[in-house]
């Protein structure tokens, strides 16, 4: 498995002095992550979004399987590269290459495009777990794995005790994070067709894999909210609009309504 390391250093990124503001730490960081998914940004937008929102921003998804038909791929991954962002390929594509019995080609192609990140996921298909897992222990071997957990299919519905077997048992293969699926949409997974989150199966989940290690994906302004209440300032979310990532910065400081009052008596 790939080793990878953080140090949890603090620092005041402000423009200007805000008591009771919740620390955050700096990049590189294992915990309050921000991912961001990129559906299809130009050149000149990528390195728009990462003027504006770099500094918030700690890894980018290219979105499902956009990077099969992204044009200037290799432009747009050194941009991400020369501002220090991690990226990675959807997990759609690895689904993509497994179905097609490819997954060799597809390892080629992380080397090819100098990936050091990878998700693997079944939210489209069926793959057995004990082979999941063995494709993450391989690609651990070669990057830092990212694994999904959930089906894209609004009628599948899994149990809270199978989420944490499934965690459990992609940790233990190799992965770094696991996901929390909930589509681009947030309407799947953890949560349910309206938005709203399955609370109880986060609660349960959280009793068993530690918080740190899990992106909840978050696209909506209300769960993101709700994890920020729930977890802290510091929580790792997930699927976020690249328009989106300042406002959520501020939802994690209490400089937004909805967490205006959350933070305020901190140091008190």
């Amino acid at each position: 498995m790939k080793t990878v390391y953080f140090f949890f250093t603090f620092v005041t990124y402000m423009n200007y002095q805000l008591n009771n503001i919740p620390e955050r730490p700096v990049k590189p960081r294992n915990k309050g992550i921000t991912m961001v998914m990129d559906k299809g940004l130009s050149l000149r937008q990528t390195e728009d979004f990462i003027e504006v929102a770099g500094t918030h921003t700690d890894i980018v998804k290219l979105g499902w399987a956009t990077s099969f038909v992204t044009p200037n791929l290799k432009e747009k991954l050194q941009i991400y590269k020369d501002a220090g962002i991690p990226t990675y390929f959807g997990g759609t594509l690895f689904e993509a290459f497994v179905i097609r019995d490819q997954f060799d080609d597809y390892r080629r192609v992380l080397d090819q495009f100098g990936m050091e990140y990878a998700e693997v996921s079944d939210g489209s298909i069926t793959i057995e777990h004990d082979l999941k897992c063995e494709f993450i222990q391989k690609l651990a071997q070669q990057v830092t794995v990212i694994s999904e957990v959930g089906s894209k299919d609004a009628t599948k519905i899994f149990a809270p005790y199978k989420w944490i077997k499934l965690m459990n048992a992609e940790i233990e293969a190799g992965s770094w994070k696991v996901i929390a699926e909930a589509r681009e949409g947030g309407n799947v997974g953890i949560y349910r067709g309206s938005g709203e989150v399955r609370e109880g199966l986060v609660d349960e989940i959280l009793t068993q894999i530690p918080e740190e290690t899990i992106i909840w994906e978050a696209p909506q302004k209300e769960q993101q909210v709700w994890f920020i209440k729930l977890l802290g300032a510091n929580v790792n979310i997930g699927n976020i609009a690249p328009a989106e990532v300042i406002p959520l910065e501020t939802i994690r400081l209490g400089l937004r309504g909805d967490t205006f009052d959350h933070f305020l008596n901190l140091g008190k």
